[in-house]
């Protein structure tokens, strides 16, 4: 509580003599907005008053939240937090009576799936607020999951060139833009080999971003792509980045369908290095994760494995662009 002197009483009412002033502050303690602090001492006049007093905080009427918490929420919703935090309920009470509208009147929209931003529109009318810590703060003082607003998320869509339907087929994904290209226009050219082998479809990994995309790989490819004979491989640069992400994919979608590196090009661009000089190659950036695991030193010689592994510790790296069309 805050403290005020006699002297401050008489400044902020204006009183211009001692039994106004008196006669306010007893008025002051009748209507319980102060009270005597009594270890101050009186002030040694008559009538006597204290010289200071605790300000009384006027104790706010929160029955209406309190009933509308304890009544009017969907059973799936939890008050618990709400009703121990009042203070923090009416900051939030906007968007938990938006949650609680959707879950009592619209839960049968629950039951088909929905982009996380259109499922947050429906509710909120923001399309970023499940996105935003405002959103996810919500929904755990609501206790409700956010698996229970049955929501996927959206990836960037999937780049791919068809060059047959046919299954079982080879397709193989490449991590950078430029061999994407360059090995779109080689088969183009009605040649549906490359390096000698015949690849049916060609996907646009675009480095880290494969595996958000992987995630919803059935969603957003066509039929054919999804046949487990399929046969796919990974082709990138051969540096701990490149090399870590073809372990992380084919351990991630291990159950889903086997990956394995395009070795054709990466014996290729070991050759074309080597008779370069590995000593020639391009600095590898800093800060790269080195941990990696081996799994893709697996399908190579001991010859290869020994010269990538120099290559790595000079931390130089082979860029897939020593590749180049004339070479698929």
């Amino acid at each position: 509580m805050k403290r005020i002197t006699l002297e401050e009483i008489e400044l902020k009412y204006k009183l211009d003599n001692y039994q106004a002033l008196y006669n306010k502050v007893i008025a002051l303690i009748d209507e319980e907005k102060i009270k005597p602090v009594k270890a101050s001492k009186l002030n040694g006049k008559k009538p006597a008053l204290y010289k200071a007093y605790w300000i009384i905080e006027e104790r706010e009427d929160n029955s209406v939240y309190i009933e509308e918490l304890s009544y009017k929420y969907a059973p799936c919703i939890s008050t618990d937090y709400y009703l121990n935090h009042i203070k923090e309920y009416k900051e939030d009470r906007q968007w938990a009576l938006l949650l609680n509208n959707y879950l009592k009147n619209h839960s049968d929209k629950l039951k088909n799936p929905q982009s996380m931003n259109e499922r947050s529109f429906a509710i909120w009318h923001r399309e970023k607020f499940l996105k935003e810590e405002q959103g996810k703060r919500i929904l755990k003082r609501c206790g409700i999951n956010i698996e229970k607003l049955n929501i996927y998320e959206t990836t960037e869509p999937l780049a791919y060139y068809v060059q047959t339907r046919e299954t079982p087929q080879n397709m193989l994904i490449v991590e950078n833009k430029d061999t994407f290209y360059s090995m779109r226009r080689r088969l183009m050219s009605s040649n549906n080999k490359i390096m000698g082998v015949a690849i049916g479809t060609l996907i646009y990994g675009s480095g880290k971003s494969v595996f958000r995309s992987f995630k919803d790989f059935s969603l957003c490819v066509e039929p054919h792509m999804t046949d487990k004979a399929n046969s796919v491989y990974y082709f990138g640069d051969i540096d701990y980045e490149g090399i870590i992400i073809y372990e992380k994919l084919a351990e991630t979608f291990k159950d889903e369908r086997k990956i394995k590196p395009f070795c054709e090009a990466y014996e290729n661009m070991l050759s074309i290095a080597t008779h370069i000089g590995i000593e020639n190659m391009p600095e590898m950036k800093e800060g790269q994760n080195s941990n990696i695991r081996g799994d893709f030193f697996r399908f190579f010689s001991q010859n290869q494995v020994d010269i990538i592994k120099k290559l790595l510790d000079s931390g130089k790296y082979i860029p897939q662009e020593i590749l180049s069309e004339k070479d698929f």
